[in-house]
This record gives C-alpha cells, sequence and structure tokens, in this order.
C-alpha cells in the first residue's frame, strides 16, 4: 500500500483528494493535515466522511509526517511549501504540491505575479510540472517533487496544446476566455463568494493580471519552441464546480493561401490525444459542457473553424476539483509510484 499524507486535507481540493483515494485500492490516508481542525475528527469536518473516516485531524508538520508515509499532497495557499521544504524531507518522501511553488521555471516570474518571496528556489529545477498528457515521460519513479498544474491552466492548455504543438495556430493571437465555478476559489470566507454576491451574477475578475497567466504561457511556449504571450481573462460564475474554456486564435495559412481544413486540425487533436485516457476529443458540432465532465477526471475538447475571420475557436471543459487538482494529484501519485495511470480515478460523471 501507498501510505499517503494529505496537509490541507479540510480545503475543498484536499476533500476531494480524501473522496479520490477512499476508492484506491493501493492507497491509505494516514494523515489528514489541517490546521483549523486540529484533533478534531474528519468525519465531523466532512459530513459525507461520516463512518468513512475515523481519523482526527493533525497538523501540518512536514517533517514528522516525511517519516510516516511515501507520498505528501500539499493542498495548501501558495508560499506555505515553499517555506518548509528541506532537502531531508525530499529524500524521505515524494511530494506532490498542488500548489503554484514550484510550476514557474523562473523565481523571478514567480515572486512578480503571485507577491511573495519564494523561499526555497533551489528546488526548482528538480520539479516536473505534472500536467501528465504532455509531461507524462518526465513523471517516473525517481522523481521526487511534482508541481501539480493549476486548474484553469489544465484546461488551457490542453484544449490549445495540438494546434500549438502542430504549428497550426499563431500563439501572439491567442486569446482564453474562461469561467470556473466558485469552488476554484477555495474553502476560506471571502465576501466575494458570499451566496448572495455570487448567485445570479458572472463578472470577470483579475482582468490581464490572473495568476495562472505565466503557467499557460510557459507551458505553451514549450510546445511552441517559443515564448508565448496570451490574453487571459477568468470569470466567476454561480455554480459549484467546473471550468469552461473558450480560447481564439489566428490559423496559420498554407503556402497556397487556404485555411487548414476541419480534418487537419482534427487530425492533430487526434494525433496528441486518441490514446489518452482523460481527454476526450467530441464529435464534430458538439460543444463541451461542465456538466458532462462533473466528478470526473475528465477533460472534454473540441473546436470550430471560423472561415470568414481565419481563426479557430478552441473549447475545453473540465472539473476543477478533479482534473484540475485532485484528480491531476492521484494520476501524478499513479505514475510516481508505477501504478496504473487511471487506478482510483475511473469515475463516471455525475449527471444530474
Amino acid at each position: 500500500m501507498i501510505k499517503v499524507g494529505i496537509i490541507g486535507a479540510t480545503g475543498y481540493a484536499g476533500g476531494e483528494l480524501v473522496r479520490l483515494l477512499l476508492n484506491h485500492r493501493d492507497a491509505e490516508i494516514v494523515w489528514y493535515g489541517s490546521r483549523s481542525y486540529i484533533d478534531q475528527k474528519y468525519g465531523e469536518v466532512y459530513r459525507n466522511m461520516f463512518r468513512l473516516v475515523e481519523n482526527v485531524c493533525r497538523d501540518d508538520n512536514l517533517a514528522e509526517l516525511a517519516e510516516q508515509v511515501d507520498v505528501i499532497f500539499t493542498a495548501t495557499p501558495q508560499g506555505f511549501l515553499a517555506g518548509v521544504l528541506t532537502e531531508e524531507i525530499l529524500s524521505k518522501v515524494r511530494v506532490v504540491d498542488l500548489s503554484a511553488d514550484y510550476r514557474l521555471q523562473d523565481v523571478a516570474i514567480y515572486e512578480k505575479w503571485y507577491g511573495i518571496e519564494h523561499k526555497s528556489p533551489q528546488f526548482i529545477p528538480e520539479a516536473v510540472y505534472g500536467l501528465c498528457e504532455i509531461n507524462r515521460g518526465r513523471i517516473t519513479e525517481k522523481t521526487r517533487l511534482v508541481a501539480n498544474p493549476g486548474c484553469y491552466t489544465t484546461c488551457a492548455i490542453l484544449t490549445a496544446y495540438p494546434l500549438v504543438k502542430e504549428g497550426l495556430i499563431d500563439t501572439d493571437t491567442l486569446i482564453v476566455d474562461a469561467k470556473s465555478g466558485t469552488s476554484g476559489a477555495g474553502r476560506g470566507a471571502k465576501v466575494n463568494n458570499l451566496f448572495c454576491e455570487v448567485n445570479e451574477n458572472i463578472k470577470a475578475y483579475s482582468v490581464a493580471s490572473h495568476r495562472h497567466t505565466p503557467e499557460i504561457e510557459e507551458q505553451l511556449g514549450y510546445a511552441a519552441g517559443r515564448g508565448v504571450m496570451i490574453n487571459f481573462t477568468p470569470h466567476l460564475v454561480p455554480m459549484n464546480r467546473g471550468i469552461l474554456v473558450t480560447e481564439y486564435a489566428k490559423l496559420i495559412r498554407k503556402a497556397d493561401g487556404s485555411l487548414p481544413s476541419c480534418e487537419e486540425v482534427r487530425a492533430a487533436y487526434d494525433k496528441y490525444y486518441r490514446e489518452e485516457r482523460f481527454v476526450r476529443v467530441l464529435e464534430q458540432g458538439v460543444c463541451p459542457e461542465t456538466r458532462w465532465v462533473e466528478g470526473s477526471n475528465y477533460v472534454d475538447v473540441n473546436f470550430c473553424i471560423d472561415e470568414r475571420t481565419g481563426r479557430v475557436i478552441m473549447m475545453g471543459a473540465l472539473d476543477n476539483l478533479v482534473k484540475g487538482a485532485a484528480g491531476q494529484a492521484v494520476q501524478n501519485m499513479n505514475l510516481l509510484f508505477g501504478r496504473p495511470e487511471d487506478e482510483g480515478l475511473e469515475l463516471v460523471p455525475c449527471f444530474p
């Protein structure tokens, strides 16, 4: 059995990790870390876990935890792991970090966009960006630290990746419009997330300044083989979970001046995703919807060519708490320990 410790087990992403790992046949959670609920039974914090989890919540002492488990998930705010991670901890245990502390390779970019000092930049070079569909070969049993991607970024990157990789779009024209449910903001009490603030409303936020922007740019830049700069605008919508992205970019015309055909664009998606367990390329004319991926680890993607403007409209949908956080983290854990990548993640989307 893989012994698991979760720091931040009572947040939304941490709670989702618990839900998924309880159904994982090779994993056992032995540490439910929560700074806010120390010594309180986990099943009292989350009543859906009544009689399923008898453990009490413990603190966030990573040094002690590293002596007891094989892998630590840190579902914590930015800056937490960077402030406590040491070589001694990494020499004893694997770490899958759900925060942004090790996603960006340039520490100056991290400090600019997140507004905090990075306390352990020496570990950034060895951190593997854990988007399995494009980075699977680097996530091995020798990997010590995985930077689990963000929810917006996972959806945005996977939706555009094949067309960027194949050079079918002009990345200088790429615009990402994204919508997220309120669970993406975490479980902490915030005025902007109160029912009366969110219900019957939709709003853009962090316009031209959202901190997932450089993460999307960095990963798509690797695919393009050059720097990428995008416009990214997130929106908050009144639903519990789910992310929908709509992306726009100019198609690169062929030598004869014609646009790539629908068949050529679809061939690019099929090239990268035909064998992927969790990315579903929908049939022509079918638009992704959050309701068809809710509660699952799937990403649904599709596209539409607008011949009038010479643009392609790319669309993607996922559950921000599963594929956008906890499910992806479990995928990474499975790769770290040589387990089937879909173990514990064979979740049928729930509807209604």
